[in-house]
This record gives structure tokens, C-alpha cells and sequence, in this order.
């Protein structure tokens, strides 16, 4: 018997084709023998030189940053909160933008915005552990429960956003969720209220002295380091995708997991030095600060997703991530 190569060869094509569905799940490489192993150490080592790049540009972002906000008279509380929380949340901002616009993974956009909420609390908890001198919760500024109150309504907004969408209950215009400009607006008022309370609490407690840096260092350093981040944060998406294939792993675990703990190595990093100084409020203001910030990147990601709604495109599984960060911050609040 005769068989056409042709013929053979298109069958197995439209074969593969039936069950190969690279926008739902990534399976492994099919690759034998060295090169497989090559594939997965070269992943892995782009992946732990995002991680590392990120934290080393964070770690001066955030002095850079203290510099500038100690030169503009602002308080210590003010710049944990907005300053270097809004900083060290750049990095989900530009991952999240390359995620959806470059990459096409929408999945790694909503995991490392919400899995990076989840990590910045987790960093929290350590803090009350491993922090010896005095209980952290007795000498941090009670303010930090309004943050911590207006980040459960933005997590569970989201959480609700995301469940309405994908059951079309919730209003689309275009292809913006109404649900987003809800997050928007409220991420608005939320700003707007803790500045308010800033105002009648003017006397809050010093943190660090940041190093002694004319305006135009401070202000050279910041944009050499956002645009470190700014770059790396770019590239992490697509390491991820591909750490999802050759993985055989999903997009959704991959960017609630790693991703997000590679975009709060920022976090990590500034907390760690603002406890070595003993500036509790700075510590504190920096992560629940990202974690407002970090929920309204959801927004302008949904925004940026030009191919519908986001909350349409990825796994509801994100909900569990958004309803675990509600009750870790009601935790910081009792």
C-alpha cells in the first residue's frame, strides 16, 4: 500500500490542532532529551534575574523616593502609604500593562495584581513575627486600619467584579467593565479619605532619616530606577508564559504565584530596611499602600485589554486570591 506523506502529515496537523489550546493552559515542551534541561535552566534563570533586578531597582526606588518626599516636607506616614507604596507597586503595574497588551496573558495580569496583595500580607504577618523588639500592631499608627479597611472593599469589589462579569451580569461599555470604573472611582475616595485623616493627625511619628541628597540626585536616581523596573517588569510576562509552557503549568497559577512574588520582591526589600531603622509606620503604610494600588492596576489593566473585558478572559479562580487578601486584611484590623 501506497501512503501519501501529504495526506499522513496534514491528518496529524489538524490532529495536534484539536486539543492544542495555548490560551486556556500551556502544556510542556515537547523537547527530548539535553535540550529540555537546557530550556528549563534558562527559564528559571531569566526568571530569578527578574526577581533579582526588581528587588535590587526597588530597594533604591524606595530610598531615592524617601530622599524626595523628606525634601518635600511630607510625612512619614504619607510616604509609606503613597509614595513608596505607589512605587513599589510598579512593577505589577508594567507587568500587568506587558501582560495584557505584549504577551496576550491576561491570567498573568489578574494573578500577580492579586497574588501580590496576598504577599504583601503575608510579608505583614512576618513582620509581627520575626519583629522582636515590641509588638508591632501596639506601635504602629492606628491609621493603617483605615487603609486596611478600604483595601477589603476594593479586594471584595474586585472579587465581585470579576464573578459578575463571567456570568454577563455585569454592564460592559465597549470593552471596559463597568465594575473597573467602579474601582476607579473608589480608589479615588479612598485616596482622597486618608488624606484627609493625614491632615488631622499632621503630628504623626517620624521614620528614618533618608540619606542627605540634593533634589536633582534624588530626582536622577527615581527615574533611573523606575526605568530599571519599568524594563524588567516588561520582560516578566513573557518569562512567565514561557515558564508556563515548558512548566506544563496554567497562566493563572504561574502569575498568582511567581509573578506576583517577583513584582513584591520591592515590597520585601523596603520593609525589611524601613524595620532595620525601626520605621514601623513606613513599613506598615508601604504594603497595605500597594495593595490599594495594586487593586486599581486591575482597572487600567481591564482598560489597556483590548480584546473585551478582562474578568471575561481569565479564571475565576482569581476570586479565591481576592476573598483570601479580604480576610487577611480584616486580620490586620482586629
Amino acid at each position: 500500500y501506497e501512503i501519501q506523506a501529504s495526506d499522513w502529515s496534514s491528518d496529524v496537523c489538524s490532529s495536534d490542532l484539536d486539543w492544542w489550546n495555548p490560551k486556556h493552559r500551556a502544556e510542556p515542551a515537547q523537547i527530548e532529551g539535553d535540550t529540555i534541561l537546557t530550556t528549563l535552566w534558562l527559564t528559571w534563570l531569566q526568571f530569578l534575574i527578574c526577581v533579582a533586578v526588581i528587588g535590587f531597582a526597588g530597594v533604591r526606588l524606595s530610598r531615592y523616593g524617601d530622599a524626595i518626599a523628606s525634601l518635600t516636607g511630607l510625612s512619614r506616614n504619607w510616604i509609606g502609604l503613597i509614595l513608596i507604596g505607589t512605587v513599589t507597586s510598579l512593577p505589577e503595574l508594567v507587568t500587568g500593562m506587558s501582560a495584557v497588551t505584549a504577551a496576550n496573558a491576561p491570567d498573568i495580569a489578574m494573578g500577580d495584581a492579586l497574588g501580590s496583595c496576598v504577599f504583601n500580607l503575608a510579608i505583614l504577618a512576618l513582620i509581627d513575627v520575626l519583629y522582636r523588639k515590641q509588638f508591632v500592631y501596639r506601635v504602629a499608627s492606628s491609621e493603617h486600619m483605615l487603609s486596611a479597611a478600604f483595601s477589603i472593599i476594593l479586594l471584595a469589589g474586585a472579587a465581585f467584579n470579576l464573578l459578575m462579569t463571567r456570568q454577563n451580569a455585569m454592564p460592559i461599555i465597549g470593552h471596559i467593565s463597568l465594575g473597573s470604573v467602579a474601582l476607579l472611582v473608589m480608589y479615588l475616595v479612598t485616596m482622597r479619605a486618608l488624606y484627609l485623616a493625614e491632615q488631622r493627625h499632621a503630628n504623626a511619628r517620624p521614620g528614618t532619616k533618608p540619606e542627605q541628597l540634593s533634589m536633582k540626585a534624588a530626582l536622577m536616581g527615581y527615574s533611573i530606577s523606575s526605568a530599571v523596573i519599568i524594563a524588567a517588569g516588561v520582560w516578566l510576562p513573557f518569562v512567565g508564559v514561557e515558564l508556563a509552557r515548558v512548566m506544563g503549568w496554567s497562566h493563572s497559577f504561574v502569575g498568582s504565584l511567581f509573578v506576583a512574588f517577583a513584582t513584591s520582591v520591592p515590597e520585601l526589600a523596603t520593609t525589611w530596611g524601613a524595620l532595620r531603622v525601626g520605621a514601623i509606620d513606613m513599613a506598615l503604610g508601604n504594603l497595605l499602600g500597594s495593595n490599594l494600588f495594586d487593586v486599581m492596576i486591575l482597572a487600567l489593566d481591564d482598560i489597556a485589554y483590548r480584546a473585551g473585558s478582562i474578568y471575561q478572559s481569565v479564571s475565576p479562580v482569581h476570586a479565591v486570591s481576592a476573598v483570601t487578601a479580604c480576610m487577611m486584611s480584616a486580620a490586620v484590623i482586629v
